[in-house]
């Protein structure tokens, strides 16, 4: 059986977006590893084995094109409000929480926040399939 590892996602500032996902999610440096044209930056937290990559390209200085297919990444959290406004104490500027029913009943509660390359993040209420 598969298990997911990890997703990557281009940044053009490393500080800049290691600072970002360290202050939303806590996570924090696992490795570096330096190569000549880029760098390799695993990110992750004690919540799960699963890693955000960060990959920067040296010599970029154009914002990339994250194009009509980028979806997001999500995380789940225990207190979304308090989330919510921790972001928003933060400067992260979270969008507002949505809820979304289905059948009559509560399936999921979560907010965006966009990243400082523009990829857009959820951040989910835990609850049902959301763990």
């Amino acid at each position: 059986m598969a298990k997911a590892i990890h997703s990557m996602i281009r940044v053009l500032d490393e500080a800049r977006s290691v600072s970002f996902y360290e202050t939303a999610f806590g996570l924090s440096v696992a490795d570096r590893f330096d190569f000549d044209s880029f760098t390799l930056v695993y990110l992750r937290n004690s919540e799960a084995d699963f890693e955000l990559e960060l990959t920067i390209n040296k010599g970029r200085t154009e914002p990339y094109d994250l194009g009509s297919g980028y979806g997001h990444i999500a995380f789940a959290v225990d207190d979304l409000d308090a989330e919510h406004a921790r972001f928003t104490a933060a400067g992260l500027n979270p969008r507002k929480i949505v809820e979304f029913n289905r059948d009559g009943a509560l399936m999921a509660r979560f907010f965006f926040v966009a990243d400082p390359d523009g990829y857009q993040i959820e951040v989910l209420q835990r609850h049902g399939r959301y763990r």
